[in-house]
């Protein structure tokens, strides 16, 4: 008798657990396909000159600004010759403040740099972006080269 009484409790336990596991499971990927942040994101395209010249490599990154409570998704695109655009290999972003980050190359790649010899330090500036898709115009100064780490090459 014990044992039956054993074993339709672990029957009731079972089911208790399986359906919590089922829950969860239902939980989960409705937060997972919802993308997370309920955030709409925007495209964001423009141009990147360094010196009065189009940067020839790199990427950008749109980073929320927290400080700011921007807490949305951040957004990234590469630069070729001067041109960004989240569309074409990135991700659009939430509007709001934004910590942009700029990394610059020559574009000379050889196969120790796939994008080339850096041209300045990784550039920061903020930026207010709209809410929906937007062009920007981001001109990196000569000053930021000033902290470009000198580094050397092996041999070839």
């Amino acid at each position: 008798m014990r044992r039956q009484n054993f074993l339709a409790a672990l029957r009731r336990a079972s089911a208790r657990w399986a359906g919590q596991v089922v829950l969860l499971a239902a939980l989960g990927l409705s937060v997972g396909c919802s993308g997370g942040s309920g955030a709409n994101l925007h495209e964001v395209s423009g141009t990147v000159n360094f010196n009065g010249q189009p940067v020839p490599a790199g990427r950008i990154y749109f980073d929320p600004d927290v400080k700011q409570q921007n807490h949305g998704p951040q957004g990234y695109a590469d630069i070729k010759d001067g041109h960004f655009d989240t569309r074409q290999k990135g991700q659009g972003t939430a509007g709001g403040a934004m910590i942009v980050r700029i990394e610059g190359f020559d574009g000379k790649a050889p196969p120790e740099l796939p994008l080339g010899k850096p041209l300045f330090a990784t550039y920061q500036t903020n930026l207010q972006l709209p809410e929906g898709n937007s062009t920007q115009e981001l001109n990196v100064p000569l000053s930021a080269a000033n902290n470009l780490p000198q580094t050397s090459l092996p041999p070839p």
